[in-house]
């Protein structure tokens, strides 16, 4: 078996690797000898097949296997050897192709990026600022507004009035299809919030300005999209009849609300918003702090990247700010998107600093456990309500999946490292500064 070097260009890299025909041949004797003891054919003993029966019957699949395995040990050999990592899957195809016979020595084209020697990091230089919010009685008790809004009671208004929106009405209403009444379309003393936007688009606008004992003949069309595929894209008409007009009461902020949201007391739940909040603010400035140490790492370190990550790179942020800019746009059959200028940019920002924390976080031996990959399938999986198990069958099945949900985990990880041995200050600010830092890394 031979390896020989075509290309060696900054990180390209190009070899064909010869199997001689000698060597193949030896691989399908091999493989028939290992298979021999199980096989068994009629007019012979189990195991008492000769060779050349057994090479005349299964020779053909044995020399596919017997190739395959020959091309990945030189490949894994080469590796070996070289120390080179390919930055992506190599290209390999066999030269002659469909035109090679068996007998004839195989010769494989194999092309890749290699990945490039990273420098070494010296994390004590590196002088961080961790911002400090405390929540104060102010955020308190704004977040104690938003609750007793969110637990808002309804009282009745006075008899005549017209319902506007963000108040409940109470309704009995009948739909029907073509004159005909569907499943699950009536209902009686149904308490309904105009502007929630819970029932079908335009059904709650047409509620506005009813009163008690009104009778009101709502025309709509469920979606095109709707879940009902009987109903999806018909017209309907809701005969409704509205039996009350209520308008909503703040609830009051005391004990009683703190029970509604399962605190003791009051002094209980403003001691769980201040832990909430203070999470909250800890989780941004985390994200600044992070954003200030990659901006760091990237001015320190400069090495050449490879060509095919760097172009895979710009080519999907290209296409996932095309579907930002396009919402309605939901296929995939909008021609080629062109990467820009700032999309290389971008792309060679993002590759470098993904090569550099792989690289720390290889040789600091950081990896992430089971249990973190658990919770993180689980977290994910909330998205799609009644369909975890599927969910969770489809993340073992699909490796590619399961490096999305990792890769985040780990690349924390390895900030964490990073951090742990840089110079840290704090620095306690307000809510509104935290704010306007976290909105600026929007904008760089």
């Amino acid at each position: 078996m031979q390896v020989t070097e075509t290309l060696n260009e900054g990180l390209k890299r190009g070899y064909t690797i010869t199997v001689t025909a000698a060597e193949l041949d030896a691989k399908v004797q091999e493989k028939l000898l290992e298979a021999q003891p199980e096989v068994e054919i009629k007019g012979f003993r189990k195991g008492k097949v000769p060779l050349a029966i057994l090479k005349k019957q299964f020779g053909q699949r044995v020399l596919g296997d017997a190739m395959q395995e020959a091309i990945d040990t030189a490949m894994r050999d080469h590796f070996d050897k070289t120390g080179d990592r390919p930055a992506l899957q190599p290209e390999v195809k066999m030269v002659g192709g469909e035109t090679w016979k068996e007998g004839q020595d195989v010769v494989v084209e194999m092309t890749y990026d290699a990945l490039p020697p990273i420098p070494e990091v010296d994390a004590s230089a590196i002088s961080l600022e961790r911002l400090i919010v405390k929540a104060d009685d102010k955020a308190i008790d704004e977040a104690l507004e938003n609750l007793a809004g969110s637990a808002k009671d309804f009282a009745d208004r006075k008899k005549g009035t017209k319902a506007k929106d963000g108040d409940q009405i109470v309704i009995d209403f009948k739909g029907s299809v073509d004159g005909e009444l569907f499943e699950g379309g009536s209902a009686e003393d149904y308490p309904l919030v105009l502007g929630s936007k819970s029932f079908i688009p335009g059904f709650e606008d047409q509620l506005v300005g009813a009163k008690v004992g009104d009778e009101v003949s709502v025309n709509v069309s469920f979606p095109e999209n709707y879940g009902a595929a009987h109903l999806a894209g018909k017209a309907a008409v809701f005969a409704c009849t509205v039996k009350a007009v209520k308008e909503p009461k703040p609830a009051t902020i005391d004990d009683e609300l703190a029970k509604k949201f399962g605190a003791e007391d009051l002094a209980a739940l403003k001691s769980q918003i201040a832990e909430r909040l203070e999470a909250e603010y800890k989780g941004a400035a985390r994200a600044v702090l992070k954003r200030s140490l990659l901006d760091q790492l990237d001015g320190l370190v400069k090495f050449d990247l490879p060509a095919n990550l760097v172009d895979a790179e710009a080519n999907q942020i290209a296409h996932q700010l095309y579907h930002e800019e396009h919402p309605e746009d939901h296929g995939h059959d909008h021609g080629a998107i062109e990467p820009t200028e700032e999309h290389k940019q971008l792309a060679e920002r993002r590759v470098r600093l993904g090569l550099l924390l792989a690289e720390i976080g290889r040789k600091a031996e950081v990896t992430v456990s089971d249990a973190e990959m658990t919770q993180a399938v689980l977290s994910a999986a909330r998205q799609y309500p009644g369909q975890e198990r599927q969910f969770f069958e489809f993340v073992q099945k699909n490796a590619q999946m399961q490096q999305q949900l990792r890769a985040p985990i780990f690349e924390d990880k390895v900030v964490d490292h990073i951090v742990a041995q840089a110079k840290v200050t704090e620095k306690e600010v307000s809510k509104d500064d935290l704010q306007k830092a976290v909105e600026a890394l929007d904008e760089m």
